[in-house]
């Protein structure tokens, strides 16, 4: 595992450090070209607890296409598909970001999908990491995740902004707002963090998505795969992280 790093431009008044961390690999080959995840903050950051934002987002994408993550206090949960960015806030409506949001964490990759399976109809959402570790030949590294399809049971929640003093992480979780949405077409993204990539990323299999056509959202904590249900995979190479100095 090998580290670079440079200032970041455009940075808010926060000092920053860019690394570009390389994952060994195992496992079938794949693609040739690097597969490199663009993140902002880790997980255990915001476990500090710390939701000061650490970059503003325009400023740190590029051409990633899918993503999820969070806003500054925790102001709500991102979405990113197909190259925009949403903010789903306890209202459970997704909206385009402002110019200008910050983030204290924030996890996107340009999606090139290079395995892509059903899932069998009646897999539960919480069921769906061995599948993707034999999708990916391996449990370990860093992968990006689409999975879409109909659900149903699919539930999604977003937590309320928590300025400072921050509370703890859960703390601020435990408060949130739970969208029970039923039976429903969505598109959920993520990445499955292996146990050599933890602190990293959220544990185990992170998961957010937007549903009913876009009209509905947010940090998936539920849902069973339907009969048209597809799981897309890519594995990560590199991780070009955004941390405070």
């Amino acid at each position: 595992m090998s580290f670079t790093s440079r200032a970041l431009a455009h940075a808010t008044p926060i000092a920053f450090l860019l690394a570009a961390v390389t994952l060994g690999s195992s496992g079938p080959a794949m693609a040739e070209d690097h597969s490199h995840l663009t993140q902002v903050g880790t997980y255990d950051y915001l476990t500090q607890p710390d939701f000061t934002g650490l970059a503003v987002i325009d400023d740190v994408l590029t051409d990633e296409t899918i993503g999820l993550g969070t806003f500054t206090n925790l102001d709500g949960e991102l979405v990113m598909l197909g190259g925009t960015v949403f903010q789903v806030k306890p209202d459970g409506t997704p909206r385009p970001v402002a110019e200008g949001a910050t983030t204290p964490f924030l996890q996107a990759v340009r999606f090139k999908p290079e395995v892509n399976v059903p899932i069998p109809p009646g897999t539960e959402c919480a069921n769906l990491i061995s599948l993707i570790d034999a999708a990916a030949g391996s449990s370990n590294g860093v992968v990006a995740v689409r999975v879409r399809g109909t659900f149903s049971n699919l539930t999604t929640r977003s937590v309320t902004a928590d300025p400072p003093p921050y509370q703890p992480l859960a703390t601020t979780i435990a408060e949130q707002t739970e969208f029970p949405l039923g039976t429903t077409r969505a598109a959920l993204v993520g990445f499955r963090q292996g146990d050599d990539a933890l602190g990293l990323g959220q544990p185990g299999l992170h998961l957010h998505g937007l549903a009913n056509g876009g009209a509905a959202g947010g940090h998936v904590l539920s849902c069973t795969a339907g009969d048209d249900v597809q799981l897309s995979i890519q594995r990560i190479d590199q991780i070009h992280l955004t941390t405070p100095r």
